[in-house]
């Protein structure tokens, strides 16, 4: 037995070091919350669809218009606690996201000191959300959106492409009927 440890060491410390490796993210995320002090942006969208999560964004206001995850909420770091704009029901998953998920950590970790024992961070913020090709929506007019993908600004660009093709399709049958008049023979 000895002899086989000492013929097989490099092996057996390979084997330990990657077990150390596969165990080493669910003895960091231990009662952190929801899963952990961070979340992926897949598991987010799940907290967000079955869970009733807010998605909270704790960029200032100039990153948050120029491009935010769809449906974020914006209450910047420094405006955080104490803020009315956070959910009064403390139980609701809080999904913290920011551009790269440094503020959104301890952003997080002060909402949980404040009593929102399910507020994590969306682990590599803006970045990883468009990255996994989720929702970014971009300009001040997104702040008033309430679900992911539902803001008043694309409810209404939305619109506004379908009367613009509408009245483009309008004004070429139009062109149309009157080329066509022009080119009939007079009865």
């Amino acid at each position: 037995m000895l002899s086989f440890l000492l013929e097989n060491w490099i092996l057996i410390v390979v084997a330990l070091g990657s077990g150390a490796m596969l165990a080493w993210p669910a003895l960091r995320g231990a009662g952190a919350g929801v899963g952990g002090a961070s979340v992926s942006t897949g598991e987010a969208v799940r907290l967000i669809n079955r869970e009733r999560g807010v998605l909270v964004d704790v960029c200032e206001p100039q990153e948050y218009a120029a491009a935010h995850a769809g449906g974020a909420r914006n209450i910047p770091f420094g405006r955080l606690e104490g803020s009315k704009d956070l959910p009064t029901n403390k139980t609701l998953p809080l999904l913290v996201i920011c551009a790269s998920g440094a503020r959104s950590s301890r952003a997080a970790s002060l909402l949980r000191k404040a009593g929102y024992a399910n507020a994590v961070s969306v682990a590599g913020g803006t970045r990883a959300w468009r990255e996994a090709q989720l929702p970014i929506e971009r300009g001040e007019g997104a702040e008033k959106a309430d679900k992911p993908g539902k803001s008043d600004r694309s409810t209404k660009n939305a619109k506004l492409d379908r009367n613009d093709k509408a009245a483009t399709a309008d004004s070429a049958a139009a062109a149309d009927g009157a080329g066509k008049a022009a080119n009939s023979p007079a009865s």
